[in-house]
């Protein structure tokens, strides 16, 4: 018990997000955990493989795994069209050998389909097409950029005649 204890202490949740990327399972019962990458040990010639989850009636089939980082953000799909969207930093780190955590409620007969990871934009990327958008006039191409010759035959930047 002192050792579970200690594993859901805070100084062991913020270690595990400065560990950087981990791994995200969910199942289509809207369990779900993340795990240290460094957890699954790398397998050999004749390995038997490493459980990521523990898979019960519970928790269902895994829909998907993705590796993660703290400032990603998390929408899953169920088969009824709810859509739930969350921050990975909200998923607790946890060992690769458990059930997870509930992260999805769900309607009777409903499922969790499918899960994306959205990554957060880059603003410095956003100001940088901005600041090109306002410096082009209409049909004026960035420089270093040439018409195609047999994709472009106009010029105006779309293939093919108007």
């Amino acid at each position: 018990e002192a050792a579970a204890a200690a594993a859901e202490s805070p100084e062991d949740a913020e270690a595990a997000e400065a560990a950087g990327p981990t791994l995200l399972v969910v199942t289509e019962s809207g369990m779900g955990k993340r795990s240290r990458i460094g957890d699954y040990r790398l397998q050999g010639r004749g390995g038997k493989g490493v459980i990521n989850i523990r898979i019960t009636d519970k928790t269902g089939e895994v829909v998907a795994i993705k590796g993660v980082t703290p400032e990603d953000e998390l929408v899953m799909i169920t088969r009824n069209g709810v859509v739930n969207r969350q921050p990975v930093r909200e998923i607790r780190v946890i060992g690769r050998n458990t059930q997870g955590v509930r992260l999805i409620a769900l309607d009777e007969g409903d499922e969790v389909m499918d899960v994306a990871r959205l990554v957060p934009e880059d603003e410095s990327k956003e100001e940088d097409i901005a600041t090109l958008d306002a410096e082009l006039t209409p049909g004026e191409r960035p420089a270093g950029v040439e018409a195609a010759e047999d994709g472009d035959p106009d010029g105006d930047g779309l293939a093919g005649p108007e």
